[in-house]
Order: C-alpha cells, then sequence, then structure tokens
C-alpha cells in the first residue's frame, strides 16, 4: 500500500481515502473535482496593509529629511531631523522583513475557501473545505494520483 498523502485530518492511500471523517475506497470514487468559494477581500485588504506598514517608515524618514531642509532651524536640530530621517528609513529593514513574512504566510493561506468533492454511489460528498491553498494543492495533487492507477485498471 502506497501513501500519497498524510496529515491529521487527512489520509490517501493506494487502497482508500480518509476525509472529513469518511472512509472510501478508491472505486467507489467516480468523479473527483475541485470549487473555489468567494474571494474574501478582509485578506487581500489585511495583504495591502501590511505592504502599507513597510513604506511607513520610508516616509516617516524622507518627510523628517523634508523638514529639516526646508525650515531654519539652526544647524544641530537641522542636523537631529536628518539622522533622526536617516534611522526612521533605516528602520525599515527589520519592519520590511516581519511584514513580509506575514504576506507569504497569508498567500500560503490563500484568500478563498477551496472544496474538493467526489462523486460516489450515493451521491455527491464534500471531502475537503479548507482555506489553506498550500495543503488543498498537496491533498488534491494526492488525490489525483492516488486516483490514476485506478483508472487504468
Amino acid at each position: 500500500m502506497t501513501t500519497y498523502y498524510r496529515d491529521p485530518e487527512v489520509l490517501i492511500t493506494s487502497s482508500g481515502v480518509h476525509m472529513n471523517d469518511q472512509d472510501f475506497r478508491l472505486p467507489e470514487l467516480i468523479r473527483v473535482w475541485y470549487t473555489r468559494g468567494a474571494r474574501d477581500w478582509g485578506v487581500i485588504a489585511w495583504r495591502g496593509a501590511l505592504g502599507l506598514t513597510i513604506l511607513l517608515p520610508l516616509v516617516m524618514g524622507a518627510l523628517a529629511i523634508g523638514v529639516a531642509l526646508v525650515i531654519e532651524a539652526s544647524l544641530a536640530t537641522t542636523l537631529a531631523l536628518l539622522v533622526g530621517g536617516v534611522l526612521l528609513g533605516l528602520a525599515v529593514v527589520p519592519v520590511a522583513d516581519l511584514m513580509l513574512e506575514r504576506v507569504d504566510r497569508s498567500y500560503d493561506r490563500g484568500s478563498r475557501n477551496l472544496e474538493i468533492w467526489g462523486r460516489v454511489p450515493g451521491g455527491d460528498v464534500l471531502l475537503l473545505r479548507t482555506d489553506n491553498a498550500q495543503r488543498f494543492g498537496r491533498v488534491y495533487r494526492a488525490l489525483q494520483r492516488a486516483l490514476e492507477p485506478a483508472v487504468r485498471r
């Protein structure tokens, strides 16, 4: 028996499938397909907010440098504003690293629900529903690999 995919909720082998607390033998699965739910605009707005967060220290640093060059202040005040602006600009590096990591994670999760459906002799059944796009891809591909030899027989 070959195991194509295993996690705490899903097991796909060359003899059967366990998903959504249901067990199916491969020959029982007449057809398998997937559907995509509506896009979650909150997730997309969150990604945009993360992108703006990356730019915020740059904008503040540029603003401080601009103010330092425009106002007529003492040399000490002008230098303090210039150094502060440069330091704010340099704050982009650690902030960008944190924010880009969060953006990467949000793309792994995806911005919509994904479902895997199967047709069995009793009707259509929902095999898996997840918003994790990476997990969905792994499970669906494993299911395709498991069903390929069954089709050839």
